[in-house]
């Protein structure tokens, strides 16, 4: 026999379950942020960050591996992606550098007010922007300047330290092309 406030807990904790199976029909409500946490909580699978860029659009190459983890609104395109340290490796003559928090705003094939990201140009690490997707070409913005690369260099993810130029197995993996580097104004 249930006692008076093991039936109380027992009606809220169902309460709370079908709370908890409503809201994500609501696109405004916390649940449509997604986060490993809130989803693991729930008992659903959650895209890898790698596979929410897909659905954006995006190649999964332009965040480096080892994403910890991540939180994207649905709703409003926010997004916050953490790493257990900063990570930089060189590209081609050029250091970029991913602070352990990266944020900004993600639609369809853009990226926009975009921190947490940075290339060194000579002597300067200035922060990239805004990053968008067009035709077969992924051009970088940092304000002053833009650069495009083909979308085919993104296609896996670099490793921090040492870039796409990671030794595998034994053999040099492939280098990473460039198309052109243009100024904005």
């Amino acid at each position: 026999m249930t006692s008076p406030t093991g039936k109380k807990i027992l009606h809220f904790s169902f309460l709370i379950i079908s709370l908890a199976h409503l809201l994500p029909l609501s696109a405004s409500s916390p649940a449509a942020i997604i986060t490993p946490y809130a989803v693991a909580a729930a008992g659903n699978s959650t895209p890898t960050v790698y596979e929410a860029l897909e659905e954006y659009g995006f190649p999964i190459g332009i965040l480096p591996k080892g994403i910890t983890r991540y939180e994207l609104d649905r709703a409003t395109g926010k997004f916050a992606v953490y790493l257990n340290k900063t990570c930089t490796f060189t590209i081609d003559g050029y250091s970029l550098r991913y602070r352990t928090k990266i944020t900004g705003v993600i639609s369809y094939q853009k990226l926009t007010n975009l921190s947490g990201v940075q290339v060194k140009i000579l002597f300067l690490w200035l922060g990239i922007g805004e990053v968008s997707v067009a035709g077969n070409d992924m051009d970088f913005s940092v304000g002053i300047a833009s650069a495009d690369f083909p979308l085919n260099n993104f296609y896996e993810s670099p490793q921090c330290g040492c870039g796409f130029d990671c030794v595998d197995h034994g053999r040099r993996r492939r280098r990473f092309g460039w198309k052109h580097l243009v100024s904005s104004s």
